[in-house]
Formats: structure tokens, C-alpha cells, sequence
């Protein structure tokens, strides 16, 4: 475990940004510093409207800086075109939302194996079929989306952000749809991924339970990270 954390996969160096124009525009991230070592999970918390969802999206490139730098897998984000972005997004960063974003017209395996077919990837169906089977849903393949319980379709979501085989993934409340016992059964399913894989896991979460499972947190009040970098009495204390 100490030779996969050897180097960051994050960093964000005075990061800022504002939401919005005029009397509604928010200043959702106030100067944010930020490491995150490959191999690393790591728990961002905080109370609603806090702004850790929104740095989630900046560290996955869905959201751009109004200054400031953001490096994710040795690529400073900040400097690149969109395009360029969603190359990095595609390769490197494997994305798990609270809600799923799972395509309803499509199969549980072409929401899978899409993406890697859009992304150039060779034998997308069968690696996306491979995935699915990882995640305990071999005998789901050809079910819609909505022939799912939730806590298959986020299974679906998670067999997606892996199949490319990102450095990266980033998780924002991937258990807040789902009753307690499909939440644990998700959860304990994300950090096993990660520990097989080595994939560097960032989880934003409501849960403390959740956090506490990571190696480490960060807390974040008004855009600001609480007490440094890492603070998980404040973390604690606040989610």
C-alpha cells in the first residue's frame, strides 16, 4: 500500500469559483488546496451548499475554475480546451452519481459499453460485459434501466466508470438514493473495486459512517477547507 501512494493523482492550487451572474452569482470555491496520492480514498464532507459537490465537478473537469489550477493524472486541467478535458475525462476519471445517469432507451451492458465504444476502446461489449459480471449483474445484461432496482442500476453506474480503467474515481453521495442495507452492499462494492484495482476513490458523502471508511477527509464549510487540508474531527462534527 505504500508504494501506490506515491505521488498525487489531485491538485488544486487556489482554486475559485463562482456560480451564477449578478445579484444571484455565488462564490461557491474560495481558494482551495488540495492533494490527493494515487491509491488514496478519501472523504469530502460537509454540511448542504458547502461546496463539495461542485469541487467533485471541478476535479472531474464538469466544472471549469474562474482561476487557479486543477491537475488531475499529470494533466493541468485549467489549461486545456473542453475537448482536451473530456479526453482526460474519458480516460482517466470514472464518474459515480447519486442518481445514477444511466441512459433508460439502452440495456444495462450498451450503458456500459458505449462510452468505451465512443472512447475508441477495442472489445467494448465484451469488457463491458466483463464489468457487469465484477459487480454481481451477469444475469442483468439485456435489462433497461428501469427494469433495475436502484441498487442494481447503481451497479450499472459503477461497472461504467470503471470499465475504462481510470486512475480516478470520483463518487458524489453514490449511496443517498438507497436504503441503508443496498447502500452498505454499494459501498462495501466501491472500496473493494478500489483496493483491487489501486484506483485513487474521492467520495462525497452525508454519511458519516461512509467517510469514516476512507483513508482520510476532508472537511469543507462556505467553500473553504476546515482546519487544513485534512480534518476529520471537523469532518465529524459537520456532515
Amino acid at each position: 500500500m505504500s508504494q501506490s501512494i506515491a505521488k498525487p493523482i489531485v491538485m488544486l492550487r487556489q482554486a475559485n469559483l463562482t456560480l451564477g451572474n449578478g445579484a444571484s452569482s455565488v462564490h461557491v470555491l474560495k481558494g482551495i488546496d488540495i492533494d490527493i496520492n494515487q491509491g488514496e480514498s478519501v472523504g469530502i464532507v460537509g454540511p448542504s451548499g458547502s461546496g463539495k459537490s461542485t469541487l467533485l465537478m471541478v476535479i472531474a473537469g464538469l466544472e471549469r475554475l474562474d482561476s487557479g489550477e486543477v491537475h488531475v493524472a499529470d494533466q493541468a486541467l485549467h489549461k486545456l480546451s473542453e475537448d482536451a478535458v473530456a479526453a482526460v475525462r474519458g480516460r482517466s476519471v470514472g464518474i459515480v452519481f447519486q442518481s445514477f445517469h444511466l441512459i433508460p432507451n439502452m440495456t444495462a451492458l450498451e450503458n456500459v459499453a458505449v462510452p468505451l465504444e465512443l472512447a475508441g476502446k477495442s472489445n467494448a461489449f465484451e469488457r463491458a460485459r466483463q464489468e457487469l459480471i465484477a459487480v454481481g449483474l451477469g444475469e442483468r445484461l439485456s435489462h433497461y434501466p428501469g427494469q433495475l432496482s436502484g441498487g442494481e442500476q447503481q451497479r450499472v453506474a459503477i461497472a461504467r466508470a470503471l470499465a475504462p480503467d481510470p486512475v480516478l474515481i470520483v463518487a458524489d453521495e453514490p449511496t443517498g438514493n438507497l436504503d441503508g442495507e443496498t447502500g452498505r452492499q454499494i459501498a462495501d462494492l466501491l472500496f473493494a473495486k478500489q483496493a483491487e484495482r489501486g484506483t485513487t476513490l474521492l467520495l462525497v458523502t452525508h454519511d458519516v459512517t461512509l467517510a469514516e471508511r476512507c483513508n482520510r477527509q476532508i472537511a469543507v464549510r462556505s467553500g473553504r477547507i476546515v482546519n487544513g487540508e485534512e480534518a476529520p474531527t471537523a469532518a465529524r462534527a459537520i456532515a
